[in-house]
């Protein structure tokens, strides 16, 4: 009885290739890619990989950072040190004019304290001389007192000359604020607002500095007639008290 198995020799199916023999190449199945040169199909597989183009960054991986020109970079640091140098010098020489402005000054300025001491000296010698009397200053007796109040006050004005300290007397002179100090008003219609008409007490500068201010008294109201003042209602022009309507301006 026959087990269905057949000992004959196996039947060639058309579509599986045929078994390769010792030395022989095996043919590729249809729809599969024959290798070139001889390759085996591991390194066709490999070679058709190698053809996909390749990402240049990897997922997970950080960009590298684009290296900076050397000679840029040195350029920079150049520039920075060069404006630091240009500051540094800025600063010095503003350092050295103000020290050496303060040094001027200080010497400048050095003997204003003691003048300003002398000050009150000078004061209580003119005032000294101020009240002498008429029958005090004829007395021989007193000539010699009376010289010598002078020439103490001589000496101390040459003292005061000699270190720039200049007196301030504005009698006559217009009012000014940066340098005299009102005390009071007078009603003086023959002088203009502001005129100073009494010396109180002198003023005095050192250099340009003001050391003490001049007190004054000034005068309040009047002033010259000016040539635009027409306090008589005449018309311009006209004689004076000529009728109105007898001259006809024509200087139009």
């Amino acid at each position: 009885m026959s087990d269905g198995k057949s000992n004959g020799p196996e039947t060639n199916d058309p579509e599986r290739p045929a078994k390769a023999k010792p030395g022989e190449t095996a043919e590729p199945a249809p729809g599969e890619s024959t290798p070139k040169n001889g390759a085996t199909a591991a390194e066709a597989e490999s070679e058709d990989l190698g053809d996909e183009v390749e990402s240049p960054l990897v997922e997970g991986e950080i960009p590298q950072p684009v290296e900076e020109d050397p000679v840029d970079k040195l350029e920079a640091e150049v520039a920075g040190l060069k404006d630091q140098l240009l500051r540094a010098l800025a600063e010095t020489e503003n350092v050295r004019r103000r020290g050496q402005r303060e040094r001027e000054e200080s010497a400048k300025f050095a003997a204003a304290p003691v003048v300003k001491d002398l000050l009150g000296v000078a004061d209580n010698l003119s005032m000294a001389l101020d009240s002498l009397s008429e029958e005090l200053t004829a007395d021989e007796r007193v000539t010699p007192l009376i010289d010598g109040i002078k020439l103490t006050q001589k000496e101390l004005a040459a003292v005061f000359e000699r270190h720039n300290v200049k007196k301030l007397d504005p009698m006559g002179e217009r009012l000014d604020p940066h340098q005299h100090e009102a005390m009071f008003e007078i009603e003086d219609a023959s002088k203009p607002n502001g005129t100073v008409v009494q010396v109180l007490q002198a003023g005095y500068m050192l250099h340009d500095r003001l050391l003490r201010p001049a007190r004054v008294g000034v005068s309040k109201g009047g002033g010259p007639k000016t040539a635009n003042d027409n306090s008589s209602g005449d018309a311009p022009g006209s004689p004076p008290g000529s009728p109105p309507g007898s001259h006809v301006d024509t200087s139009a």
